[in-house]
């Protein structure tokens, strides 16, 4: 996919080129990244050692070593993300990519994070969750000028402790996180930790939701509620990579919220604790066994699991229309109305007219409706047994026997045991005789009320 920025002009322009070559050969030069496929794991190439992460969807920022400083290079710029296949969104972001590449580092390390600001406004980095000096913090007019177009900024600080954080603008945060500025940051523990397990695989990513008209490629800014396009790391079912493990690993799972709700994120077949927040690890008296945690807004939750049932398990938002594509949230209620004779006469005079909703939304995941360009289906996705018919905030979560520990890729579709799939009934019919409920009142024995008769004593009670 080829970058383009949406946003051109005169601001564009010296943002683009407001750092001069003498400048930026001091700095670490910026990796940009425009896949949207997930990337492998980065394995510490200096530094402190440490098990890396997986970014659904995304990818760890490299860096350099600088007398003892771990230093990266955020590029804050406009990206177009490909939300999934043929669907692509005008977003800002940082370094090719929305959300913006993980960071990791270690438990102690010293980090120095240049950011350099190519978009056409005023930005600042907030380190959201972390411990450092006041004047870090990155909330613009409160602790540090605003970074303008053009210049590029640091900040320098210690990673006191081990958890999973985010990073976000706080600078026009209203237009900036709507248009998917954010991004993960993880500090490993520096050695054995009392309350952080080791684990065999570790995911992590983002939610995030957009407000897109259909046909259009920009989101809406300033939108509150009526969020269409529902995503982990801005990339919607079925272009959401599958999370896999080998039978019987230890995977840990971090799910960050910067959306404007809540999203209860819901696993099948396993159950799960929660191991940490970003306040940091939970201590292991307080943890309890679940298959779905809430993620407010502004929070991290980090889970884990052993996956010890092997097979295709659904892992998703449990709002159910967080798992659709680009909805239109006040279409009428159609169910059980009689459209006989009504779709041919609307269609001599609109020709593309569809009928929706006689028979609930099931449907729509197979039907082939005329959509504007550049708008992503309600429902879609095809599994080895129909139409999965759903989009948006769902993936799967798929456990094999014999997974090799580095291998991240899809396994294809889980073959299950002769004898283990619901099949259709080929007996005898239902049984008409079968007892019903009774109208109330009438069952044998129930309770009768009968009004009191006018002139009984009671009228005044």
């Amino acid at each position: 996919m080829q970058r383009r920025q949406f946003f051109s002009g005169a601001a564009s322009a010296v943002a683009a080129a407001a750092v001069s070559p003498v400048a930026m050969a001091a700095l670490p030069e910026p990796v940009i990244q425009t896949s949207a496929d997930t990337a492998a794991p980065l394995a510490p190439p200096n530094g402190r050692p440490y098990q890396p992460v997986v970014t659904l969807n995304g990818w760890t920022l490299p860096w350099r070593m600088n007398a003892g400083v771990k230093e990266f290079h955020l590029v804050a710029e406009a990206v177009v993300r490909e939300v999934a296949p043929g669907f692509f969104v005008n977003m800002w972001g940082y370094n090719g990519q929305s959300p913006g590449p993980t960071i990791e580092v270690v438990e102690g390390d010293r980090v120095r994070i240049f950011v350099t600001n190519r978009l056409p406004e005023a930005t600042t980095v907030h380190w959201h969750g972390q411990r450092l000096p006041n004047g870090m913090d990155g909330v613009g007019g409160l602790n540090q000028p605003h970074i303008p177009p053009g210049k590029t900024f640091v900040y320098e600080f210690e990673a006191r402790r081990p958890g999973t954080f985010m990073y976000h603008p706080h600078s026009d945060e209203m237009v900036q996180m709507a248009m998917g500025m954010m991004g993960l940051w993880i500090t490993h523990p520096k050695g054995r930790h009392p309350q952080i397990a080791e684990v065999a695989r570790d995911y992590a990513f983002l939610l995030s939701a957009y407000a897109v008209e259909p046909g259009a490629m920009t989101p809406r800014v300033a939108e509150m509620t009526d969020f269409n396009i529902l995503t982990f790391n801005s990339r919607a079912f079925p272009a959401i990579t599958p999370l896999v493990a080998g039978l019987g690993e230890r995977v840990r799972i971090r799910v960050g919220n910067l959306t404007m709700t809540n999203h209860p994120i819901h696993i099948h077949g396993h159950e799960f604790e929660v191991t940490g927040t970003d306040g940091g690890p939970v201590p292991r008296s307080a943890r309890w066994p679940e298959v779905t945690t809430d993620v407010a807004v502004g929070q991290m939750r980090q889970i884990e699991l052993i996956a010890d049932e092997p097979g295709d398990w659904a892992f998703h938002c449990h709002k159910s229309h967080h798992t659709m594509g680009a909805m239109g949230h006040d279409v009428p209620t159609m169910i059980g109305v009689d459209h006989k004779g009504l779709v041919g006469q609307i269609q001599k005079i609109v020709p593309d007219y569809m009928l929706m909703g006689e028979r609930g939304m099931g449907d729509m995941g197979a039907m082939q409706m005329p959509l504007p360009d550049n708008t992503f289906p309600m429902m879609t996705g095809k599994g080895p047994f129909g139409n999965i018919e759903m989009g948006g905030m769902f993936t799967t979560f798929k456990v094999r026997r014999g997974l090799a520990a580095q291998d991240y890729r899809d396994p294809g579709w889980y073959a299950q045991p002769q004898g283990t799939v619901a099949y259709e009934w080929q007996g005898a019919p239902l049984d008409a005789q079968a007892p019903r409920q009774s109208l109330p009142g009438t069952a044998p024995g129930a309770p009768s009320v009968h009004k009191p008769a006018a002139g009984s004593g009671h009228a005044n009670h």
